[in-house]
């Protein structure tokens, strides 16, 4: 494990687990040897061919753990393909081989055999003989024993036929013809596992908040006079705990005991400790096992809500899929790292596995770094039939169940369940976990998928249920996810029974087709739903829900309004007060457009705010903390993570600007010169052109010595159709040239002012009302634009409805034209072009020289060219942009989702509040050079 990465998840303490099997293994301990590799990062060579598509026919070598199609083999297929007649629903068929040593020790051992993942029926052969049934079911576990069919001190033949297709109709309705990437192979590990003669085969354990361990052991068979001795160790220290023994008399031992003085297991706080089950038989060792465990008790209460070690839970969870462009459905340690890691920044608690159970490293991430998990059986919106869906419920348990993340069982998706299943559920499952139906009103917890924010089933408010959506603010394209949330967030968490939700979705999940030259693929608009990129890039609506969700909340603050230092902090921990948290701050002073300078800073801890509480705090600035410009205030977590940082503005624009240009020289007067045309006027200073049209007095372009920069004034406002009623020009006794022109409607008056000084100001009245986009507009050849500073709100574009996840300050970016979710050949962050609220000024580099914009108007938003939206957007992720380059805006459109529109369905109260009459005037004030 890279070290770097190790770095990046110190502050959990946790890299030593990364390294939990370096240690020798006894002969009676439960051992794995891997015939592949034990993931994506460590592959291991097999023969293989395959039936159909690429490379068809040909014995050669396949890397394993793999899909073959990110090998080169066969065909690619989206889960809707087999609607779709103009594409193939390819159905070929993976041979491998492979060869491995069965040493003579091993004779008398019990030898299983173990793929973890295979798509999606598997046939398995071990020296030519078929070792038991045809497996059914792609992403779960399944194994033989394999102990009579070896050549022991020997080579032995393992072959495997992988059938893309299952024989089985269920499978394919519920795997095949989905809503995601379908794909073929042995995508997950291949291990062999090594028992003795006397041993487990089952170790089932419900460990309680309170200490008590109850467990099921089940045995191969019953040794004589022996006992099942159980010890308890803490993991980071290794101090055993407690221990107890109980005599073996059947084949199947339940097991109780309290332990004292255990810490519970949350995902704040994910205490682990190593339970080491042994079977002895006069003191003697004849088998041992270790199980990581952590002590949780998970309890639905009825018209109440969900509660996990008897504490009322929100989940903060979004969807994921196991996936990456490079390998599909085979992972590596790294990357299921990695998104552990930017889900626990986004300060997310939880994380539903969809559609199907995920790796097993996953969930030991997940148990060691702290996530509630939704561990789900696959059906996307079909469910297996009533033979092999208990089988495939059963291996689902049996894998995961000793994982403390794992809080819950979700039976398919959206239809993609038979009730006659879920009976497997409660068979194998000791902890009797709730089982979830991801869209569906069922076992006391509403799931509705896509709620809109006044949903017209009231089922939040009417139902009585327990609410927790398990698909939430779809994020096609830029749409839903941060754009949104607020507004749900802050409604929905007012009523008792709301549970959380689950953003859909953690990912792009966009392909390498090496077939088509080697583009990112989503499958068009099916798949482009995440908050990153497919190679884990950070969208704006990231750094949205990071706000939204920490867990440490700061009341609003704002420094330009006699803020006196004091501030309201609330505690939304679920589990942990904020003794252990601090609050940094630091005061920073703009230099033009050079950099921020840090003038004063500090830090102090909170004090012990309780889960659910808040209390006020007072910064502690120094008296002359308003010399600078800009306040930050960093919120530190319980682990010494930064869980957000706020940033404001001290100044409002008119007061600020003059401050953050208060040391750049001041402009000598020159001569002004005005020529008059029938069409335009024409007004020189020094070297500078100033031209602006008659028939609208709307500034047309700017020349600089030699140099043209065609900066025109739209001909219409934004937002609105105006007619100009009249234009009139003067000269001032200053020698400033002013022209004035009226319009019927908006702005009913606009003043344009040339400066001595070279400098121009627009002046548009106050708008007399408030439409949806409103203000004014200017073009600019796109293609000359090589970059921009801007003093405002950044880095991140932001919408109407996505307002939080973006901070004060100066901000740089070069052009680029990424499309979220779209352009992946090169999906640059952030966006360059976009929406930026609390605008000041505005530094643009171009080809032919420099634009300066500042404005005196406070609450302004800079529209900074026209986003490309993607060509598949639905109408929800279409909003209404303006129809210049450059905007100057009293208010901006929201952004809605695949399934909804922007404004009144999904943030009616953020868009009301941006909808508010404005009360200035609209000042900019330009310089060229």
């Amino acid at each position: 494990m890279p070290s770097n990465l190790c770095r990046l998840i110190s502050i959990f303490g946790l890299c030593l687990i990364l390294f939990s099997n370096a240690k020798g293994q006894s002969q009676n301990e439960y051992k794995r040897v891997y015939l592949s590799g034990v993931d994506a990062a460590s592959q291991v060579y097999w023969d293989f061919k395959v039936s159909d598509g690429r490379k068809q026919e040909q014995w050669t070598k396949i890397l394993v753990p793999s899909n073959w199609e990110m090998q080169g083999f066969g065909n690619f297929n989206y889960g809707h393909d087999h609607k779709n007649p103009e594409r193939k629903v390819a159905d070929e068929i993976g041979y491998y081989k492979h060869e491995f040593e069965a040493p003579s020790a091993w004779k008398k051992q019990v030898i299983n055999l173990v793929f973890d993942g295979a798509m999606t029926d598997t046939e398995v052969k071990i020296n030519g003989e078929i070792v038991g049934p045809i497996h059914q079911g792609g992403f779960y576990r399944f194994s033989y024993d394999i102990s009579d069919f070896l050549d022991f001190g020997s080579k032995n033949l393992l072959e495997v036929k992988v059938y893309k297709r299952s024989s089985n109709e269920s499978v394919n309705k519920a795997e095949r013809e989905a809503d995601f990437w379908i794909f073929g192979g042995i995508f997950r590990p291949v291990f062999l596992e090594i028992l003795p003669e006397n041993h487990f085969t089952r170790i089932a354990v419900n460990a309680k908040s309170d200490g008590e361990l109850e467990a099921l052991i089940t045995l191969n068979d019953i040794p004589r006079s022996s006992e099942i001795h159980v010890q308890l160790i803490e993991q980071k220290s290794g101090e055993i705990l407690g221990e107890f023994s109980q005599t073996v008399d059947s084949d199947s031992v339940w097991l109780s005991h309290v332990f004292q003085g255990v810490k519970s297991w949350n995902p704040e706080t994910p205490n682990l400790y190593n339970a080491h089950f042994s079977i002895l038989q006069n003191k003697k060792i004849l088998y041992q096992k270790t199980e990581k465990i952590g002590f949780r008790t998970v309890e639905v209460r009825p018209k109440d809500g969900i509660y996990i070690n008897d504490v009322k839970v929100v989940l903060k969870g979004v969807n994921r899929h196991s996936f990456y462009p490079t390998t599909g459905r085979a992972l590596s340690e790294a990357n299921l790292l990695e998104d552990i890691v930017l889900m626990k920044e986004m300060n997310m608690n939880a994380v539903r596995m969809s559609h199907y159970n995920p790796d097993e490293r996953f969930l030991e991430l997940a148990d060691s770094l702290g996530l509630f998990v939704l561990d789900e059986v696959t059906g996307w919106q079909d469910a297996y039939d009533t033979v092999i869906g208990p089988k495939l419920i059963q291996e689902t348990v049996l894998k995961d169940a000793n994982h403390p993340a794992v809080i819950a069982w979700d039976h398919g998706n959206e239809g993609g369940w038979d009730f006659k299943n879920e009976f497997a559920f409660h068979q194998f499952d000791i902890q009797k976990r709730p089982i979830i139906y991801p869209w569906l009103n069922r076992n006391n917890i509403d799931t509705k998928h896509y709620p809109t924010y006044d949903s017209p089933e009231g089922r939040l408010d009417k139902s009585g249920d327990i609410f927790m959506p398990t698909e939430l603010l779809h994020g096609m394209y830029d749409g839903g996810l941060g754009a949104g949330l607020d507004d749900f967030w802050t409604k929905y968490s007012k009523n008792s029974l709301f549970a959380g939700g689950f953003l859909w979705v953690f990912s792009d999940e966009a392909v390498i087709r090496d077939d088509k030259g080697g583009i990112l693929d989503s499958d068009g608009n099916h798949a482009p739903d995440g908050i990153l990129g497919p190679y884990r890039e950070k969208e704006g609506s990231f750094y949205t829900i990071k706000e939204v969700w920490s867990p440490i909340q700061l009341g609003a603050f704002i420094p330009t309004d006699g803020f006196d230092g004091k501030m309201q902090v609330t505690n939304n921990y679920l589990y942990s007060d904020l003794s252990t948290s601090i609050l940094e701050w630091s005061v920073e002073k703009i230099d033009s457009w050079n950099d921020a300078e840090k003038l004063y800073s500090g830090s102090f801890s909170l004090p012990n705010v309780k889960p659910g509480q808040s209390t006020e705090v007072d910064l502690g600035l120094p008296i002359a903390w308003r010399n600078g410009d800009v306040l930050k205030i960093s919120a530190i977590g319980i682990n010494g993570e930064e869980l957000y940082t706020w940033s404001e503005a001290i100044r409002k624009p008119k007061e600020g600007n003059p401050s953050y240009f208060s040391a750049r020289p001041a402009l000598e007067s020159q001569n002004i010169t005005v020529r008059e045309s029938s069409v335009d006027i024409h007004i020189s200073v020094g070297e500078t052109l100033f031209v602006f049209g008659k028939e609208r007095g709307n500034l047309q372009l700017v020349k600089v010595g030699k140099s043209i920069i065609n900066l025109s004034q739209a001909l219409n406002p934004e937002g609105v159709n105006a007619s100009v009623q009249k234009v009139t020009w003067k000269q001032m006794k200053d020698g400033t040239i002013q022209i004035m022109s009226t319009y019927d409607t908006y702005p009913k008056k606009l003043t344009w002012t040339v400066f001595t000084t070279g400098e121009l100001m627009m002046e548009a009245s106050v708008p007399e009302s408030s439409i949806d986009l409103l203000g004014i507009g200017f073009s600019f050849p796109e293609e000359k634009v090589l970059s921009a500073k801007w003093i405002g709100n950044g880095p991140y574009r932001v919408w109407a409805n996505r307002m939080k996840g973006v901070e004060f300050g100066l901000w740089e970016k070069d052009y680029n034209n990424t499309m979220t979710g779209y352009s992946y050949e090169k999906l640059i962050y952030p966006e360059f072009k976009g929406f930026h609220s609390n605008f000041h000024a505005l530094l643009l580099e171009t080809e032919d020289g420099r634009i300066e914009v500042r404005t005196e108007t406070p609450n302004l938003y800079l529209g900074l060219f026209k986003p490309v939206l993607p060509e598949n957007s639905t109408p929800g992720t279409k909003p209404v942009l303006p129809q210049s380059d450059l905007s100057f805006l009293y208010k901006i459109p929201a952004i809605g989702t695949k399934f909804h529109l922007g404004s009144e369905m999904m943030a009616p109260e953020t868009v009301k509040a941006l909808g508010e009459q404005p009360t200035s005037s609209m000042i900019l004030w330009f310089r060229f050079d």
